[in-house]
């Protein structure tokens, strides 16, 4: 699965998109649990990742259908 990265997530993992080996129906903890032990560097921020599937914001326990636009980035503080 592709999945797209940005802000500080894709600084760490060196990449705008990154792939990701997953078994059909995965869910977006699988997709964070895989980027993790792909991307080594990001396993510090990746418990606070927020994971938008389809331009929605998406939790861990939501199923993954093919196709699907997934995207990572931190989230921002600050005002």
């Amino acid at each position: 699965m592709s999945v797209q990265l940005f802000a500080r997530a894709r600084d760490l993992a060196g990449a705008g998109s990154v792939s990701v080996e997953l078994p059909e129906g995965a869910t977006v903890g699988e997709v964070r649990a895989a980027l993790a032990k792909a991307y080594p560097a990001l396993q510090p921020i990746a418990p606070s990742l927020l994971v938008a599937v389809d331009a929605d914001y998406a939790t861990d326990a939501q199923r993954l259908q093919p196709g699907q636009v997934v995207a990572c980035f931190p989230p921002v503080s600050g005002g």
